[in-house]
């Protein structure tokens, strides 16, 4: 099968578009398939991709940084995209997160009636609401139109598919993420990163994303207040300098990659998470993986992922002292701690990326026998 991952983001990029789409062009390739990459041109004082020769084509598109958000790329218009669908003779058109570039996909698809299944990933009209103050309603209509267009939908969460279907999306289907069980696990936790992160012997809590307005990651600060316990966080983003004046006493580790990232996450205590637009939340499952406790906001896909007192707590969205409450009692419960570590990484033991993949590759083949089944 021939499938062409039009992409919003890809590596070097560091985001849940750019990881869930190199996850799924690894799968296909691994199952004998013929990915293809489309994905915004990355700029040349970037940070090195770290995979950067890969067994199948990545086309880049011209691109220019979103204003504000430099770590965000938005394609300019080209017809080397259609160009491209064409000279690889694609079967299925996988839009990941699409919006600008994956819009463009999508009407090139229908205009070479390639099947197309569209991935919905990112809370655009929650982040209009976050960095604009509206546009909410503009964003849902463009959303709308684009995942109409598809021939199948998937969204990454139950509250994520109940959001589609109020908005009107059609036929939307369920396909979470997969985690690699193999890197982030509890085997990775390292006594002297300890030793440097809290030498004092405290309680490690730690937050990995983009430090980024929707993420609410000042929501940590009741956490920082509290004794015996360090707050870490990974990763990197235009709120980093209003967080570190908002987050005293916090170690700030950059962004963290690979073998690196999970060595951190397994060296944690507690994984507290703080946005609540997530319309799945990858970090979650990988501190489960891990072995780590998990305190996330009870929205979006954190409800699927912690099953509140057995996996993780769930506390109420944008109430830091709720997540400082949180910490409190797991600071002061070992043995719950370890509960709730232990429970949350036998969860995650059957949602690797193979088997997510595989079911991804089952969506692919019931729309291409849908597609040959009604004459065109």
């Amino acid at each position: 099968m021939r499938v062409a991952i039009v992409t919003e983001s890809f590596p070097p990029d560091v985001n849940g578009v750019a990881h869930c789409a190199l996850q799924t062009a690894r799968h296909l390739h691994r199952r004998g398939h013929q990915p293809l990459v489309i994905a915004p041109a990355v700029p040349h004082d970037g940070p090195a991709d770290p995979d950067a020769s890969r067994p199948y084509p990545v086309l880049r598109i011209a691109s220019l940084p979103l204003p504000g958000y430099p770590q965000v790329r938005v394609a300019l218009p080209s017809r080397r995209l259609a160009a491209a669908l064409t000279a690889h003779r694609t079967d299925v058109v996988h839009l990941a997160s699409p919006f600008v570039l994956g819009a463009r996909g999508m009407t090139a698809a229908l205009r070479l009636r390639i099947p197309a299944v569209a991935v919905y990933q990112t809370d655009l009209a929650g982040y209009a609401r976050t960095y604009l103050g509206k546009g909410e309603n503009a964003a849902w209509r463009r959303i709308r139109a684009v995942h109409t267009a598809a021939d199948r939908t998937l969204a990454p969460s139950t509250a994520a598919a109940h959001d589609l279907d109020e908005h009107g999306v059609p036929r939307v289907r369920l396909w979470a993420r997969g985690v690699d069980t193999e890197r982030f696990t509890p085997e990775r936790r390292d006594t002297e990163l300890r030793r440097t992160l809290a030498p004092g012997g405290e309680l490690i809590v730690g937050y990995v994303g983009r430090l980024a307005p929707e993420k609410n990651v000042e929501l940590l600060a009741p956490v920082c207040a509290l004794p015996g316990v360090r707050v870490v966080i990974v990763g990197d983003g235009p709120s980093e300098p209003g967080l570190r004046a908002a987050l005293p006493g916090a170690r700030f580790l950059g962004r963290r990659t690979g073998n690196d990232l999970a060595r951190v996450f397994a060296s944690l205590d507690v994984f507290a998470h703080t946005g609540p637009q997530e319309t799945f939340c990858q970090t979650v499952q990988e501190a489960q993986a891990s072995g780590v406790p998990v305190i996330a906001p009870a929205a979006g896909g954190p409800l699927d992922l912690v099953d509140h007192g057995r996996t993780g707590l769930l506390v109420p969205p944008l109430d830091g002292t709720a997540i400082a409450d949180a910490v409190s009692l797991l600071a002061a419960d070992p043995r719950l701690r370890s509960a709730l570590g232990r429970a949350g990484h036998e969860a995650v033991q059957g949602r690797t990326w193979e088997a997510v993949g595989d079911q991804l590759i089952d969506h692919y083949t019931e729309v291409l026998a849908a597609r040959t089944a009604v004459p065109a």
